[in-house]
């Protein structure tokens, strides 16, 4: 039978060498597998959330370039598809106190030369401004226009005011016989194949506003 001895100090008795360190060295054990285990957990946890924000960026980095590409691919197809036609430019002169301020109107036909087209005023200090606000404007007032492949379906009289204009289709190989602000418009249209006639008043404006008139009465089925 084991005899425990009494701690002179503390008067307890005081186990045998051999249990104690056993106990220990479980103890020790245990805490060491615990200490691997919480560290794999750690590791384990720290891959995931790395591989998540690795994934989380690649896939930003995928729409990123997705949109991109996306974003490029109209601009280049607006820009080859709208025919831009600058009719007129006018400077306009105000008298004022200290001498005169000038400004600059555009007349811009646009269209995507299929058989849509728009007509636009823009104004600004600058040509180059003008210009813009004008073809933006005539993008926005775009009107479908019935055509029969690069001519139009039949005669037609455009009429604005003072002015008419006289549209006739034409066999192919004839060209646009036009005159310049009608020949903007059958180019901003899509027309390759037309004669046309202006009477009346020769003003710009009502030229173009004569020609939208006649394109925008075509029809391609005969009514009644």
């Amino acid at each position: 039978m084991p005899v425990e001895e009494k701690n002179e100090n503390t008067g307890t008795p005081e186990k045998q060498n051999g249990e104690v360190s056993e106990k220990e060295m479980n103890q020790e054990e245990t805490q060491a597998a615990a200490d691997v285990k919480e560290k794999a957990a750690a590791e384990e946890a720290a891959s995931t959330r790395e591989g998540e924000a690795s994934a989380t960026k690649k896939k930003k980095t995928g729409r990123a370039r997705q949109d991109k590409r996306q974003d490029e691919k109209a601009a280049d197809e607006n820009q080859e598809e709208t025919v831009e036609r600058v009719v007129k430019i006018n400077r306009v002169s105000k008298v004022v106190k200290g001498g005169k301020n000038f400004s600059f109107n555009a007349l811009v036909v646009a269209g995507d030369g299929k058989g849509r087209v728009g007509i636009g005023f823009g104004k600004s200090n600058e040509v180059v401004g003008a210009i813009v606000k004008g073809t933006s404007e005539a993008k926005k007032n775009y009107r479908k226009i019935n055509l029969m492949g690069d001519t139009i379906p039949h005669e037609i009289i455009g009429r604005f005011k003072a002015t008419h204009v006289v549209l006739k289709p034409a066999s192919p190989g004839t060209g646009v016989i036009a005159g310049g602000p009608v020949r903007a418009m059958c180019d901003a249209v899509g027309i390759k194949n037309i004669l046309t006639k202006s009477l009346g008043s020769r003003n710009t404006s009502n030229v173009i506003k004569a020609t939208m008139d006649g394109l925008s009465k075509l029809r391609l089925k005969r009514r009644g």
